[in-house]
C-alpha cells in the first residue's frame, strides 16, 4: 500500500466516500444519509481546502482506501471554518426546524454545520493540533493506521506543535484501543449514552 500526499482535486471524491463508509462509529453510514456528501462536508472537506499540506491518503490497487487529515492550530482552524468554509454550506443547507427528536440523520448533520460543537478548550493549551483518520475495512489490521498517524505526527512536530488531540465515540472500542496503543491518553469526555465522546491527546517532542 502506498501512503502519499493528498491531491485535493483528485482525491476529494474518494475521501468523501471513505468518510461516509466509516461514518457510523467506524461502520458504514451509507444507509443513514440521503445526501452522501454531508459527512464529508463536516469532517473531511475543510481539511482538504484549508490545510491540504497535512492531508495524506493510503492507496492500493483498488484505489484510495484511507486518509489522515489534521490541523496545526485548532483555534485558528475554527476561525477559518467560520469565515471561509461554513457560510456557503449554511446557505446551501438551511438549518432544520421542528422537534430535534424527529430529525433525520441528514438534519442532525446539518444542525452541526449551523451550530458546531466547540473544540475542547481544556485540551488546546497542551494539545493545540488535532487529527482525523479513517480506513476502509480492507486496509485495517495491517499496521497502516499506525504508519499514517506517524506521518502526520512527524509533520505536526516539524511545524512546532507540542501536542495533538482527537475525538472518538466511546462506543467505538476498537478505535479507543488503537489510539491508546499509539500512546494517546484520555483528556476528557463529553456527551452521554451513544453520543459520549472521548478526547484523547498525545504530546509531541519539539525539534531541537
Amino acid at each position: 500500500m502506498k501512503l502519499r500526499a493528498c491531491d485535493p482535486a483528485r482525491d476529494r471524491a474518494a475521501v468523501y466516500a471513505i468518510c461516509l463508509e466509516t461514518g457510523d462509529a467506524g461502520q458504514d453510514a451509507t444507509r443513514m444519509y440521503r445526501d452522501p456528501e454531508l459527512l464529508g462536508h463536516l469532517y473531511a472537506g475543510p481539511y482538504l481546502a484549508l490545510e491540504p499540506e497535512l492531508a495524506s491518503v493510503l492507496e492500493d490497487g483498488a484505489g484510495v482506501c484511507g486518509y489522515v487529515i489534521g490541523a496545526l492550530d485548532t483555534t485558528a482552524f475554527e476561525r477559518r471554518l467560520e469565515l471561509e468554509w461554513r457560510p456557503p454550506l449554511r446557505w446551501r443547507y438551511p438549518a432544520p426546524s421542528g422537534e430535534p427528536a424527529s430529525w433525520s440523520a441528514d438534519q442532525r448533520a446539518i444542525q452541526r454545520l449551523h451550530d458546531p460543537p466547540a473544540p475542547p478548550a481544556e485540551a488546546l493549551e497542551s494539545h493545540p493540533s488535532h487529527l482525523h483518520i479513517n480506513l476502509l475495512p480492507r486496509a485495517q489490521g495491517r499496521g497502516q493506521g499506525r504508519r499514517m498517524i506517524g506521518r502526520l505526527l512527524d509533520q505536526l512536530q516539524e511545524r512546532g506543535s507540542p501536542g495533538v488531540h482527537l475525538g472518538v465515540l466511546a462506543r467505538n472500542a476498537a478505535a479507543v484501543g488503537f489510539y491508546r496503543a499509539l500512546g494517546f491518553v484520555e483528556l476528557l469526555r463529553r456527551g452521554e449514552g451513544a453520543n459520549e465522546a472521548i478526547y484523547m491527546g498525545k504530546g509531541l517532542r519539539l525539534p531541537r
